[in-house]
């Protein structure tokens, strides 16, 4: 089954690339890796959520958010590589959450971009991971996902 399928299968589709917020590009292709920028919870031109998590953003409403941002990840690598086929597998995550001093649960956070990716690239899709809390993120975002993909040619 296709990545695209697998997406399917979950009622999502691959986005249109999110337009980058600065003077970066949504992802840059390395010989046989592609390094996304940090993708924002953007959905039809808009945050899905704003704030902190632990003071107005459930660690639920965030992990979505993480999704969204895995998403908006996948489709930055279609933009560089044209078929998700190609990825060979996904090789690192990196997930900021924008959270209370007192908030530790951004690793389930982070779930919410993982189990995405798991699902769209199956066993491709199992990757290394950071999760780390921060103050404050872009757009006053509650999360920020990257990830480092390998890919064939």
């Amino acid at each position: 089954m296709t990545v695209e399928a697998r997406l399917a299968d979950l009622g999502l589709t691959v986005p249109d690339v999110v337009p980058p917020v600065a003077a970066y590009v949504p992802a840059v292709r390395s010989g046989n890796q592609v390094f996304t920028a940090g993708q924002l919870p953007m959905r039809d031109g808009s945050l899905i959520a704003t704030g902190k998590v632990g003071d107005g953003v459930t660690p639920e409403q965030a992990a979505e958010c993480a999704r969204q941002c895995a998403l908006n990840a996948i489709a930055a690598v279609k933009s560089v590589i044209g078929d998700l086929e190609k990825v060979v597998r996904v090789v690192k995550v990196v997930a900021f959450v924008a959270s209370t001093p007192d908030f530790t649960g951004q690793p389930g956070v982070a779930n919410g971009a993982s189990e995405l990716l798991a699902a769209a690239f199956g066993d491709a899709g199992i990757h290394a991971r950071s999760a780390v809390g921060v103050p404050v993120l872009p757009l006053d975002a509650p999360v920020e996902v990257e990830i480092l993909v390998e890919i064939a040619d």
